[in-house]
C-alpha cells in the first residue's frame, strides 16, 4: 500500500506543529522553586522615613540584603492589629487575620475559666484555627525545619524539626536570671510583676541573702571580710563568694567565684566580665537535664552588693522535637543563645546593663548565624523558617529607641549618632544571618526576608487598673513584700487584662468568667469606654483612639470574638496600656523602656516591616510600590513553590512578582 506525498506532508506538517507547542510551552513555564528559607526576625522595623533598612542596603551596609533587592523583589508590609508577636506570626504562617486564625493575643481569656490567669495561650500551637504554611509543606512531602518561631510548639510536625517554639507552656524553658541581694528588693518592689517573665511567669529577677562565709575550703584569699550567697533556679544552686583582692586597706570588693560544693571554683569573674559555659545539670519534673550556663557580674559595688545574671543555654531535650536535636546543635553551634534579655525587660535598669545587653546581643546574633549553616549540613531541609527576638529587644528597650525618637524634648544629633552606630551594627548581624542562607541554599531556594511587626516610640504608659480602682470597680491591695498585686476578683467587676482586652461584669469577676448581657452590663460598658475616652496626659493628649465592644471586634480589628474582652482598645501611638496597678491610683508614668508595639495602629509606618523575596520565579529588581499585608506573604510562597493554597487564605498571591520568563 502505497502513501501519498500529501499525506506524508501532512503528517510531519503535523509532527513539526507538535514540537514548536511543546518546546514553545516549556520555554513559557514559570520556574518554580522547590525549596525556602524564610528568616522572621521579631520586631525588625523597615520604613521609608526613619528604618531605612533598602536605603543602608543600597548605601552597601547591608550587603546581602542589597543582593536580595537586586535579584527579587522588595517592599513595605503592614502587620495586622494588636500589633505584636503572636497575632502577627499566625497571620504570617496562615496568610490569615486573627478572625480566623484566631490567635488575638499573647495571653487570651475565653469563657467558662477564671481571670485571674490567661485560660490559653496565643503563643501555642493547638490555638491556631488553621493550619500554617510549614504543615501545608510538610503535606507536599517537605522536609521542615523550625527554629525559635513562635506558636510552633506543641509541636506540630510528623517528621520535621522544631526548635524551642517559644513561648508555649510546653517544655522546660530556662530564661537568664539576674541576682541581686535582699537588701535591694525595697527599690525594685514598685516594678512588682515586672519582674517575672510575662508579668505572670518564673522570676526573671530574684533576691538572695548575703552573709558572712561559712564553710568554704580552697576559697581564694580576701583583704576584705568575705560574703558569700547562693544563687537557686531550675533546681540548681550555685554557691558566690564574694571577695576583695586589692591588699590597699580599702573595703572595695571586686571578684565573686562560683563553686557548686564550696571547695571546687567553677569560675573567678570580675564586674564587668562573663565566665566561659559551665556544664550543669538542671532539674524539672522527675528528670536531670544536662545544661551549661554563662555567668555576667553586671554589677559588684564596693560594699558587696552585686547584680549577676545567669544565662542558661536556652535548648534542652525537651524543647525541641526530636529530643536528640538539642545536643546536637549544642555540640555543633554551642549552647543555644536565642535572644537578650527577656520581657519584660530587666537590663534597663543600672547604666552597667547596657553593655551587658550589647554582648548577649552579640552571643544570640552569631549563635543564630552559626546555627543556619550547621542546619543545612546536619539536616538539609527544604523548607527552614527562623527567628530571633533580638531586634524587638533592642529596639523596646532602655538605651536605644528614646535616643533616636526625634519627637522627645531632649533629642539630640549628636547622641543619635551613637545610638544609630549600634541599631545599624544590629542590623548588620541580621544581613549576616540572611548571607549565611544566602551561601547554603541552593538555586531552587527561595529566600525570603520579613518581620512581624515594627517598633514605635514609648513615651508614657497608662495604668488603667488604677482608673477602674477609682472609679470603684475594681478591688485590689498590694503584696508589701514583693510590691505585686493581688485583686479581690469577686469585689471587682471591671479589669484591664493585656493586650488591649477590658472584662466587665457588674456582678463580679470571681470564678469562671462569662460574658455579661443585659442593661445593667451595658450601662456599665458604657461607662467603663466614657472614663477611658475622658483620660488625658498632663499636656491633654488623649491615650485611646478606638475603644470597640467585643460583637464589633471582627468588623473593626479583624478579631476573632471569642477570645476578645468586653472592651477592645487601641491606644494612641506613644502611648502602652499598662496592666499593672499601684498604692498611689497612679494614670500615668514614664517608663525607662523607649519602645513598644502593643495595640498601635498598625497601618503606621512605625509598625511596618520588611519583604524581601528571591528565588525561582521571582522577578530582579522589583520594588513594590505601596506595601503589602502580612497576609500576602503566605499565598505568595505557596504559589511560586507550586503548592496549593487553602480555601481559608483571606490573603492574596503577589502576582506582580511573579517573573514570566
Amino acid at each position: 500500500m502505497k502513501v501519498g506525498k500529501e499525506v506524508i506532508a501532512v503528517f510531519l506538517l503535523v509532527v513539526l506543529l507538535v514540537t514548536v507547542i511543546y518546546f514553545a510551552e516549556i520555554k513559557q513555564e514559570k520556574p518554580k522553586a522547590t525549596k525556602i528559607y524564610w528568616f522572621i526576625p521579631d520586631g525588625l522595623r523597615a520604613d521609608p522615613d526613619t528604618f531605612m533598612l533598602y536605603k543602608w542596603a543600597q548605601e552597601g551596609k547591608l550587603p546581602n540584603i542589597k543582593k536580595m533587592m537586586d535579584n527579587g523583589a522588595y517592599g513595605y508590609s503592614i502587620p495586622v492589629f494588636p500589633s505584636h508577636t503572636p497575632a502577627n506570626f499566625a497571620s504570617l504562617l496562615t496568610g490569615t487575620y486573627p478572625v480566623v486564625h484566631g490567635i488575638d493575643d499573647g495571653q487570651m481569656h475565653i469563657e467558662g475559666y477564671p481571670l485571674d490567669k490567661p485560660s490559653t495561650s496565643g503563643f501555642s500551637s493547638v490555638n491556631k484555627k488553621v493550619a500554617p504554611l510549614y504543615l501545608s509543606m510538610e503535606n507536599a512531602n517537605k522536609s521542615v525545619v523550625l527554629l525559635s518561631v513562635p506558636g510552633t510548639s506543641p509541636p506540630e510536625l510528623k517528621n520535621g524539626i522544631t526548635i524551642r517554639g517559644r513561648w508555649a507552656p510546653w517544655g522546660f524553658d530556662t530564661p537568664a536570671i539576674i541576682f541581686e541581694p535582699k537588701e535591694k528588693l525595697p527599690t525594685r518592689k514598685e516594678i512588682g510583676r515586672g519582674l517575672r517573665l510575662f508579668f505572670l511567669g518564673q522570676k526573671l529577677t530574684d533576691f538572695t541573702d548575703e552573709k558572712v562565709t561559712e564553710g568554704w575550703t580552697n576559697a581564694p584569699v580576701s583583704y576584705s571580710t568575705p560574703y558569700e550567697t547562693n544563687f537557686t533556679a531550675y533546681g540548681l544552686t550555685i554557691f558566690g563568694y564574694i571577695f576583695d583582692r586589692t591588699n590597699d586597706n580599702k573595703i572595695n570588693y571586686d571578684k565573686v567565684a562560683f563553686s557548686l560544693d564550696k571547695s571546687n571554683i567553677l569560675a573567678i569573674v570580675s564586674q564587668g566580665k562573663w565566665s566561659d559555659w559551665i556544664p550543669i545539670k538542671l532539674k524539672w519534673q522527675n528528670s536531670t537535664i544536662d545544661s551549661q550556663v554563662k555567668i555576667k557580674v553586671i554589677k559588684l559595688w564596693d560594699d558587696g552588693t552585686f547584680r549577676i545574671r545567669f544565662f542558661f543555654n536556652n535548648i534542652n531535650k525537651f524543647l525541641v522535637e526530636p529530643s536528640s536535636v538539642a545536643e546536637e546543635l549544642t555540640a555543633g553551634v554551642g549552647p543555644m543563645v536565642d535572644f537578650v534579655d527577656n520581657w519584660p525587660n530587666q537590663l534597663i535598669y543600672e547604666p552597667e546593663d547596657k553593655q551587658t545587653f550589647l554582648e548577649e546581643a552579640k552571643m544570640s546574633l552569631d549563635w543564630h548565624r552559626k546555627a543556619v549553616s550547621f542546619i543545612y549540613s546536619k539536616y538539609k531541609p527544604d523548607v527552614f523558617i527562623q527567628d530571633t527576638y533580638t531586634p524587638n529587644q533592642m529596639l523596646e528597650s532602655r538605651w536605644w529607641m528614646g535616643d533616636v525618637d526625634k519627637t522627645r524634648s531632649n533629642y539630640s544629633e549628636s547622641k543619635a549618632e551613637s545610638v544609630w552606630n549600634d541599631i545599624l551594627w544590629m542590623y548588620q548581624q541580621v544581613d549576616a544571618i540572611m548571607g549565611e542562607a544566602i551561601k547554603n541554599a541552593d538555586e531552587n531556594t527561595l529566600i525570603v526576608l520579613s518581620s512581624d511587626h515594627g517598633i514605635a516610640p514609648l513615651h508614657r504608659q497608662v495604668k488603667l487598673n488604677n482608673l477602674f480602682a477609682q472609679k470603684g470597680w475594681l478591688k485590689f491591695k498590694i503584696n508589701n513584700a514583693t510590691g505585686e498585686p493581688i485583686t479581690d476578683w469577686n469585689n471587682s467587676k471591671v479589669i484591664f487584662l493585656k493586650m488591649c482586652h477590658v472584662y466587665i461584669n457588674p456582678n463580679g469577676l470571681g470564678g469562671n468568667w462569662y460574658r455579661g448581657n443585659g442593661t445593667e452590663y451595658e450601662s456599665l460598658r458604657n461607662q467603663v469606654i466614657d472614663a477611658i475616652n475622658s483620660l488625658e496626659d498632663v499636656d491633654g493628649t488623649k491615650p485611646l483612639v478606638k475603644a470597640v465592644k467585643w460583637e464589633d471586634a471582627p468588623q473593626v480589628f479583624n478579631l476573632s470574638s471569642d477570645r476578645v474582652g468586653d472592651i477592645v482598645l487601641q491606644a494612641r501611638t506613644g502611648y502602652q496600656w499598662l496592666e499593672e496597678m499601684d498604692k498611689n491610683y497612679t494614670l500615668f508614668v514614664t517608663p525607662l523602656q523607649t519602645g513598644y508595639k502593643q495595640a498601635t495602629d498598625p497601618t503606621e509606618k512605625v509598625m511596618w516591616t520588611p519583604f524581601v523575596i528571591m528565588g525561582p520565579g521571582v522577578k530582579k529588581g522589583f520594588e513594590l510600590k505601596e506595601p503589602i499585608r502580612h497576609i500576602d506573604q503566605m499565598p505568595t510562597i505557596l504559589k511560586l513553590m507550586g503548592i496549593e493554597i487553602p480555601s481559608y487564605v483571606q490573603g492574596r498571591a503577589l502576582t506582580e512578582i511573579i517573573s514570566n520568563n
